[in-house]
């Protein structure tokens, strides 16, 4: 047996044997580590590839078993696509481009089931009245809470690119609040009467928006026409069986299904 290489892909170090980086002497690493190609070191003496070393981990296996192990959450295909044809792992790209046909078919029927939460509750907040003149104010705020679960991770970062939350002033994607790919929940209010805009910063109060049309979400009518028109322009119809007519008309539970 040969003794272990320890490489450095992009600062993340890695350990094999010369056997597995040359399984597939067609490949870059094959070349590399056959002679044919120079190879960097890093100041330990490792060989060094400028390189993501993050998805590495799954080219490394596949260059073990011949076979690409990926988990069910997997999200960057599109990086490891690219570090594939990278290092000329001929099988590798032929088992994403694989990979990818499947994905593809199982993404085209789907499921999305959406429950809806509202209340109302009291904010207290300070007003200027005058130069170092202030008064203790309150008003009733409704509070919203959608939790969206979905078999599509696609349409779920379409809706991420259509729903923006508006905090301390800025826009912000709520695909940054994905709990997992198939499961988001949101958390808003809507603007409430009185309520100084420094507050809603200060209280961690954030806003809904839909964009492009640039309109503010104050209530769950209003939420349920724009996910409607987002999830029906993908393909997504009402699934007349579930859930009971009142609940759906009543805006509690919304349920879209899909079938290409």
């Amino acid at each position: 047996m040969s003794d272990p290489i320890t490489l450095n892909v992009g600062g993340k170090l890695y350990t094999t044997s010369l056997a597995t980086l040359t399984s597939f002497p067609d490949s870059m690493l094959g070349a590399m580590f056959s002679g044919k190609m120079s190879t960097k070191r890093d100041s330990q003496g490792n060989c060094f590839i400028d390189r993501d070393g993050k998805v590495f981990r799954y080219i490394l296996n596949f260059l073990r078993t011949s076979h690409l192990d990926l988990p069910e959450d997997f999200q960057e295909m599109g990086l490891l696509r690219r570090e594939a044809d990278f290092y000329q792992v001929q099988p590798l790209i032929e088992a994403l481009q694989e990979k990818e046909v499947e994905l593809s078919k199982a993404e085209k029927n789907a499921m999305l089931n959406i429950t809806l939460n509202q209340r109302v509750q009291t904010v207290h907040f300070t007003v200027r009245e005058a130069p170092q003149i202030y008064s203790l104010s309150s008003s009733s705020m409704e509070v919203f809470n959608a939790n969206i679960f979905s078999t599509s991770c696609l349409f779920l970062k379409l809706l991420g690119s259509k729903l923006f939350y508006c905090s301390n002033g800025n826009l912000s994607s709520i695909t940054g609040h994905l709990q997992d790919p198939n499961h988001l929940t949101l958390d808003w209010v809507a603007n409430v009467e009185g309520l100084p805009e420094e507050e809603y910063t200060k209280q961690n109060l954030k806003r809904l928006w839909v964009v492009p049309a640039n309109k503010q979400i104050n209530s769950f009518q209003v939420f349920v026409e724009e996910v409607l028109k987002i999830a029906l322009s993908d393909g997504f119809c009402i699934d007349s069986s579930h859930p009971h007519a009142l609940d759906f008309m009543n805006n509690k539970i919304i349920r879209l299904i899909r079938y290409r």
